[in-house]
């Protein structure tokens, strides 16, 4: 039943979500410390963390900054035990803090926004860990926050892609799982259209939200409204921006492929190359497989990154599209050499595994 809207607060890991502190030297200082979290320098974020604890000890700012690094620096974070550990106790600090300024004030807009942050923090470790009652309990306990946030726009431009995630995905999700559609009158409605105007504010007026933002709107359009090149607009602000961060330049370089832009996209798939998170290897072949199909017509060669990247395992939550993306690549390959029974079976297997619309629409019209 509270599966639609447990989805809007799953979507929402990855990225600090706060509120203006009131002292522009603190706000620098965060700021700071958020670009070295999202491109990955961890040291140098570490002391600048240290700096807004200490100044702030009683604020949640500093264990969400924590929590997020934490998030970002051990990719997948639910693989790694003690990361998670330290995880749980930062969002479950930042969660009491807030909690103890909402004691004071109810309406706090920055009360509000960090209890939201630290409920779908939690919400989305427990679901990678594939805790659903514990995930669900989470989302329950964010919604009410969640809410409050709609009202709230005008004292913060970050709650603009809190308020637009909701917006769209309370009507997306149902469109695409009408399972949960007699379960939806629990929730208030959303606007598709209005949630995309939303997260693109946020996305270029957001004070701290703004690179979450772009990501998200990003595999929005990417996902469900199949217009990749206007994802491009998001995708190549975050991967110039913050060039050392994997899912940056992973939805960057895809984006990229997707729009027909080959060369372009080569130098950041090259860029991959460089990175040695867990994640890249996989994407690598498939952006690799996609290039030698498309850019250099090789079909030999794009099997074989193809067929490599199906034998890497796959996120969950990252990179399961990719071998979505490979089986049909060979599903293609398999077409054109008029092999119709091996491209009939890896279109079978795309479609097992593809949540991405165009994926879908061209397994489904194979036949």
């Amino acid at each position: 039943m509270k599966k639609a809207f447990l989805l809007v607060l799953l979507i929402l890991p990855l990225f600090v979500r706060a509120q203006v502190l009131t002292d522009p030297g603190v706000q620098q200082t965060i700021l700071q410390a958020m670009d070295k979290i999202y491109n990955c320098e961890f040291s140098e974020a570490d002391g600048l963390v240290r700096q807004i604890q200490t100044r702030y000890p009683q604020h949640p700012i500093g264990p969400i900054l924590r929590a997020t690094q934490l998030e970002i620096q051990y990719l997948p974070l639910h693989e790694n035990k003690a990361a998670t550990a330290q995880f749980v106790q930062a969002a479950d600090q930042a969660l009491g803090l807030a909690k103890k300024m909402l004691d004071r004030n109810e309406e706090d807009p920055e009360g509000i926004f960090f209890a939201l942050t630290a409920h779908s923090y939690l919400a989305s470790l427990h679901n990678s860990k594939g805790e659903s009652v514990k995930a669900v309990g989470e989302s329950k306990k964010a919604y009410s926050f969640l809410k409050e946030g709609f009202g709230l726009v005008n004292k913060s431009p970050d709650f603009y892609f809190t308020s637009g995630l909701y917006n769209y995905y309370i009507e997306r999700y149902p469109m695409d799982h009408s399972i949960v559609r007699p379960f939806m009158f629990f929730f208030q409605d959303g606007d598709m259209e209005q949630g995309l105007k939303q997260i693109d504010i946020a996305s270029k007026k957001g004070i701290f939200m703004r690179p979450v933002a772009n990501y998200y709107l990003a595999h929005i359009y990417i996902k469900h409204e199949m217009n990749p090149s206007r994802a491009t607009t998001y995708t190549k602000y975050l991967a110039d921006k913050y060039p050392n961060n994997p899912l940056f330049g992973m939805i960057n370089a895809e984006a990229l492929l997707l729009a027909g832009r080959y060369a372009e996209a080569r130098p950041y798939v090259q860029r991959l190359k460089q990175q040695s998170n867990k994640l890249v290897p996989l994407a690598v072949n498939t952006f690799d497989g996609i290039l030698a199909e498309y850019a250099d017509k090789n079909d030999k060669q794009a099997a074989q990154y193809y067929e490599a990247a199906l034998k890497l395992p796959s996120s969950e939550s990252y990179t399961k599209e990719y071998h979505a993306f490979a089986y049909a690549g060979i599903a293609r390959i398999a077409a054109r050499a008029n092999d119709r029974n091996r491209a009939k079976q890896f279109y079978k297997k795309t479609l097992a595994v593809a949540e991405y619309k165009a994926l879908i629409r061209e397994a489904k019209a194979y036949n």
